[in-house]
């Protein structure tokens, strides 16, 4: 279903997958589906706080990125912890919790995620991203992801969770909440080499936009300043 990873410092070196980690790290696959869903929040909260703790970064600079379920996380993460994050990109995640299974293949994630049909409703609500938009800021500056022929997680989720952020705490703060779309695409694998690249071009931009992260090259222009050791040549002596 996709994963999740932390950028630290825009684009740093520090990453996490918290998607199956469990809180005992044992069945640690059990201890994230259905009504432990909240352990994989929690586990992520405690990954960014312990990035800030040992100055790996600081709030205004870390952004969290993830697609598919790894959007359902980092929609999640950013409604539970607001002050905590700096930027969010969610990539064709699965946000409205209470109607997923009422979707072309949606049925198939009850296993993992369960139902609000059945006995779900009460732990789903308390996550769904759709759900759980605060009417508040502070918000991280986010990203939405999705595409019009995406069958496997549709639009509509996407679509309504920006709509719901632009109406709860898009009205009250300055911070971007932007949504892009891309036609004739589906859950990924279906962009072309050139989409996949644009895409990857517009995240990019994005954070080094809301982080007000910094390009600085090296003098061979190399990215963070790192530079290449040029070895000097001994001049040969010529003996008359």
């Amino acid at each position: 279903m996709g994963s999740s990873g932390i950028n630290a410092e825009y684009m740093g070196s520090s990453g996490i997958n918290a998607e199956y980690m469990g809180s005992s790290g044992i069945n640690a696959e059990y201890m994230s589906k259905k009504g432990n869903k909240q352990n994989v929040f929690d586990d992520f909260h405690a990954a960014a706080e312990y990035l800030i703790q040992e100055k790996v970064t600081v709030t205004g600079k870390l952004a969290i990125e993830g697609g598919s379920n790894g959007g359902t996380l980092v929609a999640a993460c950013c409604n539970q912890r607001p002050d905590l994050y700096g930027a969010g990109i969610a990539h064709v995640g699965v946000l409205d919790m209470l109607r997923f299974h009422r979707f072309t293949i949606g049925y198939a994630w009850k296993s993992d995620y369960g139902c609000a049909d059945d006995d779900g409703f009460d732990y789903l609500r308390a996550y769904s991203p759709l759900h759980n938009v605060p009417d508040e800021g502070p918000y991280p500056q986010m990203l939405v992801l999705t595409a019009d022929h995406d069958d496997r997680v549709v639009p509509l989720h996407s679509f309504k969770y920006v709509a719901e952020l632009q109406h709860k705490p898009g009205e009250k703060v300055k911070t971007p909440l932007l949504s892009r779309i891309e036609v004739k695409a589906g859950h990924g694998a279906s962009k072309s080499l050139t989409e996949t690249v644009d895409e990857r071009a517009d995240v990019v931009a994005f954070l080094a936009r809301v982080l007000d992260a910094k390009w600085v090259p090296g003098r061979d222009g190399s990215f963070g300043g790192a530079q290449k050791k040029k070895k000097k040549k001994k001049k040969k002596k010529i003996h008359s």
